[in-house]
């Protein structure tokens, strides 16, 4: 038995009793901040709710350790535990527990089991919102101080093993950039700077629509899969096309780079992935194919950079759409050096990207395994027999 099984048959032999959450916490909404106030160089983060702060101001509202719940937009629902002194705006509910009641803590892990709950009370036909009743009424269980300070010591330790880990994988993106660019920019080194046109050619694919995906049938690849799926290389396809249908389509071969070739914003554009499946897969019309001789994935992650960005910018035609056309792609220059230069630089990069993105092998598996477990263990500690009341 446990230390929190033994303090339970001490304390609460006959179960907890349960109350509405704002009987033991004040629900506080934040105030309006001017635009004008959010700087660069503020002191305080800004938040109006959601996972991360809009912006920094130089004032301040509530202080440091402190649950939030977004009140509106899209997120609203969300539990946050803000650690620094902060700016709470209009559109975020600050959660204050009578301590002598209920610790801090326990409130925000309770908070975080009921997360979707909130986030499927959401409401309005515009911006959606959270209503405070909606909050104010979800019954929380209240065992003795003693049992909820252990069950916050477990609990913590989980959020604490993921936070370090989340920071790890930040510094790990962080270091791929730097090597990227530096790997990838050959400052000071003679090599010879060769445009794609000159390099290989571009096959831009043919139009089908979401509708058309199926689970099995001919692999494909939608431009929209590219920037929510895709990273630097693919070996299977994740949505597939009939047979008939993807016949009349045009195709990338093993070797062959994707780029992407249209999007919301500028930004968009120019995104690749190394095509490295033995079979071919059908591009959408807002991709182009691009064959070469060069080590498909030294190409990929030259496509990650600024120097390639900056270059084919100026080509971008910008309207509802933006886009870029085989012959803007085309007049990008990249790096030529040997082909074991070529596959030593990718091999290097390809380490970092498997750290930084492989959710089976990498920090985020890790992150993700350390999440499932911390959620395990919250919903095991955090379900009570009720207290009887005859």
């Amino acid at each position: 038995m446990n230390k929190i099984d033994e303090l339970m048959q001490q304390l609460c032999p006959e179960g907890v009793e349960f109350k509405e959450l704002g009987k033991v916490i004040k629900l506080e909404k934040g105030k309006q901040l001017n635009k004008t106030l959010l700087t660069e160089s503020g002191k305080y983060p800004a938040y109006n709710g959601g996972s991360s702060y809009s912006g920094f101001t130089d004032r301040y509202n509530y202080d440091e350790n402190t649950i939030i719940i977004s009140q509106g937009g899209a997120s609203a629902g969300f539990v946050n535990f803000v650690r620094l002194k902060f700016y709470a705006n209009a559109h975020c509910y600050v959660v204050l527990p009578k301590f002598e009641v209920v610790l801090n803590r326990y409130v925000y892990h309770f908070l975080k089991l009921n997360q979707e709950k909130l986030t499927d009370k959401q409401h309005g036909a515009g911006i959606p919102a959270l209503r405070t009743s909606e909050v104010l009424k979800i019954p929380i269980p209240i065992p003795p101080i003693e049992i909820q300070e252990e069950i916050v010591k477990t609990l913590d330790l989980f959020t604490e093993l993921e936070a370090e880990l989340e920071a790890e994988l930040e510094a790990r993106k962080t270091q791929y950039t730097h090597y990227r660019d530096s790997l990838l920019g050959f400052e000071g080194k003679d090599v010879e700077w060769k445009t794609l046109g000159k390099l290989g050619e571009f096959t831009r694919g043919r139009r089908f629509v979401k509708t058309d995906m199926i689970e099995e049938g001919v692999p494909c690849i939608h431009y929209g899969e590219m920037y929510t799926h895709y990273k630097i290389w693919a070996k299977e396809a994740k949505s597939f096309l009939d047979p008939t249908l993807a016949s009349r389509l045009r195709v990338a071969k093993k070797g062959d780079v994707i780029i992407v070739a249209a999007g919301e914003t500028i930004e968009d554009i120019g995104q690749g992935v190394a095509w490295l499946g033995e079979e071919d897969v059908v591009i959408h019309d807002a991709c182009f194919a691009f064959r070469h001789k060069m080590h498909p994935n030294y190409v990929s992650h030259f496509l990650q950079t600024d120097i390639f960005h900056s270059q084919i910018k100026r080509h971008i035609s910008s309207g509802k759409i933006s886009a870029i056309n085989a012959a803007g792609l085309s007049k990008a220059k990249i790096p030529v050096p040997s082909i074991e230069e070529q596959q030593r630089i990718a091999a290097i990069l390809d380490k970092f990207h498997i750290l930084i993105n492989d959710i089976s092998v990498g920090l985020p598996a890790e992150i993700e395994a350390r999440r499932k477990q911390y959620e395990y263990y919250r919903n095991r500690l955090l379900t009570f027999k009720p207290l009887s009341n005859g």
